[in-house]
């Protein structure tokens, strides 16, 4: 980002949130299109297969987290912490009753106290307090990153020294990256088996869920296959099987590690290095796309959230399939880049058109595998967009690189001006010799 003026990198950012947008309502709709035409609820839940836990979570609260994480009050904390508002069980107290009160009248408030306390017993509420969870605070980090990097880029000469830091540094963590790579396949073949042997019943994909499944993966599917590269070709009229085949080492990490953020380095290298995308484009918009761009992860809560309504026979009518959209598009930014992140913000998309939270349960079984599934999606989501973004911004990047091509000659005519005469008056002394011969 201090690579760029703010006038650029607003132009930039514009253009990322339009394509990230866009492709989270595709991605949205071919999820409803999907579980609308396959039908896979059909029958009956109560032979299903459930599993886990849910925690129940308030669309206020899961939006506010979002705002909090932004702003972390410890960067170094923001590392391997986030933000996230929990719940606890408290049962209200009733009011001291006085002693001066006459006889009756207290007896009578005694009474009445005694059962409105038997009352409150019964009755428990839950009472949001703040709390902390594992997992990288991608967004406060970029938050911070896009605002520091605004700040050294309008410094000019002054934040050199740090623009040329953090380059070293980066170059230095991407030959770290390009080591850690050789050990990639054989740690994403033992994650992916870890999760096989964790299984109960393996069953339970072929069986029950067999058909939710198939369901999401052809959404994915076509959404990946069919939706992005289309997009890409309309507008750069490249290929998109070539920019695509460039991103395999991404893609499959993201399928063993089911992190978008923990995939954000080897997309780096992926796109600079094979793809060769701008590293002042790479950096700017996967960041902040491994945040917010979720596009499998709104197309899956979209498509779940339907699937749950069927499972308990409920006709969903259009307004509530356009809320259920609205609200899985808005889940799916406040998803955390974390494995089986979209499992906690599918409760606000199921809350907002009155569907059984508890029925989560339900798909837990398989969400291990689908979560690897639509990770991938997000990942290729958010790479495609840097693409897009690139070619649209070729012109600010052109002149920009130009600026700063004629402040570098402008800076070493300032700077070495004895030596240019020196160099001069070289260049004469031979002249003058031949002109004497």
């Amino acid at each position: 980002v201090s690579a760029l003026d703010s006038k650029a990198s607003g132009k930039m950012g514009l253009r990322a949130v339009i394509y990230y947008m866009s492709t989270t309502i595709i991605a949205v709709l071919i999820g409803i299109i999907m579980v609308v035409i396959i039908h896979p609820g059909k029958g009956s839940k109560e032979k299903m297969y459930r599993e886990g836990k849910i925690v129940q979570v308030t669309a206020a609260d899961a939006f506010l987290d979002l705002i909090r994480n932004m702003f972390p009050p410890n960067l170094v904390e923001a590392c391997f912490k986030q933000f996230k508002t929990s719940y606890e069980e408290r049962t209200p107290h009733t009011a001291p009753i006085d002693s001066n009160e006459t006889s009756v009248l207290a007896a009578i408030i005694n009474n009445v106290s005694e059962a409105m306390e038997n009352l409150t017993h019964l009755k428990k509420e839950m009472i949001p307090v703040p709390g902390a969870v594992n997992g990288v605070n991608a967004l406060g980090l970029v938050v911070f990153s896009i605002s520091f990097g605004l700040v050294i880029g309008n410094m000019k000469e002054q934040g050199r020294a740090l623009r040329d830091f953090f380059d070293s540094l980066n170059e230095a963590i991407m030959r770290l990256v390009a080591l850690i790579m050789w050990y990639a396949p054989l740690g994403i073949m033992f994650l992916i088996a870890g999760k096989i042997v964790e299984m109960e019943d393996m069953g339970v994909i072929g069986g029950q869920l067999a058909m939710y499944t198939v369901t999401v993966i052809i959404g994915l599917l076509i959404h990946a296959i069919v939706v992005l590269p289309l997009i890409y070709f309309l507008i750069t009229r490249r290929n998109p099987w070539v920019f695509i085949g460039g991103l395999l080492q991404a893609l499959i990490t993201a399928l063993g590690t089911s992190s978008s953020s923990a995939t954000l380095p080897i997309t780096f290298k992926c796109l600079e290095e094979n793809n060769g995308v701008d590293k002042r484009i790479t950096r700017f918009v996967l960041p902040v796309g491994a945040t917010i761009n979720m596009d499998g992860t709104a197309l899956y809560e979209a498509l779940a959230a339907i699937f749950i309504a069927q499972v308990n026979n409920m006709d969903l009518n259009f307004g509530q399939i356009i809320t259920i959209s609205i609200t899985a598009t808005a889940a799916s930014i406040g998803a955390a880049g974390i494995p089986q992140a979209g499992l906690v913000t599918m409760v606000i998309v199921l809350t907002s058109v009155g569907l059984p939270t508890d029925d989560i349960t339900l798909i837990i079984a398989v969400d291990w595998f689908l979560d690897r599934l639509r990770t991938t999606t997000n990942v290729l989501g958010d790479s495609i967009g840097a693409g897009i973004v690139e070619h649209l911004s070729r012109h600010e990047l052109r002149s920009k690189d130009a600026e700063m091509g004629n402040s570098v000659i402008e800076e070493n005519e300032m700077k070495k001006p004895y030596q240019l005469i020196s160099q001069e008056h070289e260049n004469e002394k031979p002249l003058d010799s031949e002109t004497k011969m």
